[in-house]
C-alpha cells in the first residue's frame, strides 16, 4: 500500500490535466470535459485520445475485484476513448468552436469475462470536477469526415457509448453546412442509456435534413421484438426514413460501437476469401448492397468507416 505522501508525488508526476465538468445522465453513465495543460492538439471530429489514473486511486463499489501484481500500485492504467462534442449550447444554438478541454462519453464497466477485472473506469467514476487524471498528448486516428462530400448522405450507426465520435462529426457537418442528408440510429439496452435523446430531438426540429432513431432491445415494449442496427437496415426501416435507397455513389456510414454489431470481414490465409464473423454484421449487410468497406491494411478507403470499442 501507499501512503497518502507517495499517492500525492504520483499524482504530481503522472498528471497532465483536470477533470473540468461532469455530468452523469444516470450513475453509470457519464459526460466528462477534460482540461490539459498544455493547449489542445489539433485534431480531426472523430478521432481519440488516451486518458489514464493511477492503480493508486480508488475504485467505484460494486465492481469487479481486482488482484494488481506486485508494482502496479505505482503505475498508471490507461485505455483510449474517442472524443465527443457538444452539438448545441444551453441556448439552443449550434455549440461554439472550443479549444480548451475535451469531452468524452463513457460507460461505467463493473465486470469483464475476461481474467482481469475492468481497471480504469471504475476509478474514472470516482472523479469529481476538479480533480486530476492523465490525458494523451497525442490525438489520433483514421476515423473521420474526410472521405465525405458536401452532397453526400451520411448515416451514423452506432451502439451504446459508441455515438461519442458522431456526436463530434455531426457537430462538424452543422458547422460547415452540410447539404446532404444525416441520419444517425444508436442502439440500447434501455431508454436510460441514450443521454442524448434530448439533443437529438432538438436538432431535428432545428435541422429538417437531419434525423435520428433510438433502438432500445431491454425495456418492455421491444424485449419481444428487438430491432439491431442489422435489422434496422434488411428490414428497409433505415430507407425507409431516410426517404430514400441506399446508394453507395453518394452515401458514406461510419460505425462505432459493438464489435459484433459491426462485423469486420477477415482474410482466410489459406483461400484468400473474405470470411465474414457471425453473428450477421452491418458490414456484410450493407457490403451486399454495394457499399466497400476501408481496408487500412492496404491503404484502401471505402464509404464504410468503422471504429471498434473493444
Amino acid at each position: 500500500m501507499l501512503d497518502p505522501g507517495q499517492i500525492a508525488e504520483l499524482r504530481k508526476r503522472h498528471y497532465n490535466a483536470t477533470l473540468a465538468y461532469i455530468h452523469k445522465p444516470q450513475p453509470e453513465l457519464a459526460i466528462f470535459r477534460v482540461k490539459p495543460d498544455q493547449p489542445v492538439p489539433p485534431h480531426k471530429a472523430g478521432q481519440y485520445s488516451t486518458l489514464g489514473l493511477g492503480y493508486w486511486e480508488p475504485r467505484f463499489p460494486g465492481c469487479q475485484e481486482e488482484t494488481l501484481k506486485p508494482g502496479d500500485e505505482a503505475k498508471l492504467v490507461r485505455r483510449a476513448y474517442s472524443i465527443s462534442h457538444p452539438v448545441l449550447d444551453p441556448s439552443g444554438q449550434l455549440f461554439a468552436p472550443n479549444s480548451e478541454w475535451l469531452e468524452f462519453y463513457i460507460v461505467l464497466v463493473r465486470e469483464s469475462d475476461k481474467a482481469q477485472a475492468p481497471a480504469l473506469t471504475p476509478r474514472l467514476f470516482m472523479l469529481r470536477q476538479g480533480e486530476r487524471l492523465y490525458l494523451g498528448d497525442k490525438i489520433t486516428g483514421h476515423f473521420t469526415l474526410d472521405p465525405v462530400k458536401p452532397d453526400d448522405t451520411v448515416l451514423f450507426l452506432s451502439t451504446g457509448t459508441g455515438e461519442a465520435p458522431h456526436n463530434y462529426m455531426l457537430w462538424e457537418l452543422l458547422r460547415r453546412g452540410h447539404r446532404g442528408k444525416i441520419l444517425a440510429a444508436c442502439c440500447v439496452r434501455y431508454r436510460k442509456d441514450l443521454a442524448y435523446q434530448m439533443l437529438h430531438d432538438k436538432l431535428m426540429q432545428k435541422h429538417p435534413h437531419y434525423q435520428y432513431l433510438a433502438l432500445t432491445t431491454r425495456e418492455a415494449h421491444t424485449i419481444q421484438q428487438k430491432v439491431y442496427i442489422q435489422d434496422l437496415i434488411t428490414s428497409g426501416q433505415l430507407e425507409e426514413t431516410l426517404g430514400e435507397a441506399l446508394d453507395p455513389a453518394r452515401m458514406q456510414a461510419f460505425l462505432c460501437g459493438n464489435p459484433k454489431m459491426i462485423g469486420v470481414p477477415t482474410t482466410d490465409k489459406a483461400t484468400g476469401q473474405r470470411v465474414y464473423p457471425q453473428p450477421l454484421g452491418v458490414i456484410e449487410v450493407l457490403e451486399k448492397r454495394g457499399f466497400q468497406v476501408d481496408q487500412p491494411q492496404v491503404k484502401r478507403k471505402g464509404n464504410i468507416h468503422f471504429e471498434e470499442y473493444w
